[in-house]
């Protein structure tokens, strides 16, 4: 099973990077993190916020893998615990499937993203910065992975 967190968004600072790497390093080859960054659309368009968006929504959906499990990152999402995304990793393992994760531009995902989910999660009730989003996943599949391994990193 490969992990992807599928992203508006490039050029981010360093700590981003760096975060997001230190994370992604630590998997195993069996549950490995790709990111795939889409090219936000730029704002010097014209194009009003919906235009905006529409246009993500068709770079984002043009870049999932064919056959995964699409897990939209949204506000309105159910928010589990980490065991709870731990016994879920277990299942999609089950399933034979890759798994993306989307993560939408500053505006957010378009409605044909999350309707084309068969999920929608969110890491927090609080209103995260876009960039750390990324990085903050990524650890949580690492902890989620070390927890169904019981390797030290997650205590409880």
């Amino acid at each position: 099973m490969k992990l992807f967190i599928v992203t508006v968004g490039h050029k981010m600072p360093d700590w981003i990077i760096t975060g997001f790497n230190e994370y992604a390093k630590r998997m195993p080859r069996e549950a490995k993190i790709e990111l795939l960054e889409i090219k936000p659309e730029p704002r010097t368009t014209g194009k009003n916020t919906q235009q905006i968006m529409e246009a993500e929504a068709q770079r984002i959906l043009a870049a999932l893998p064919p056959n995964c499990r699409r897990i939209a990152l949204d506000e309105r999402g159910a928010q589990p615990t980490t065991k709870q995304l731990a016994a879920q990793m277990q299942d999609w393992r089950g399933e034979g499937r890759d798994v993306a994760f989307i993560i939408g531009g500053a505006d957010g995902l378009h409605d044909t993203v999350k309707q084309s989910a068969q999920q929608l999660m969110a890491l927090s009730a609080l209103t995260l910065p876009h960039a750390f989003v990324r990085v903050l996943l990524a650890e949580q599949l690492y902890r989620a992975y070390s927890l169904l391994h019981n390797h030290p990193y997650h205590r409880e």
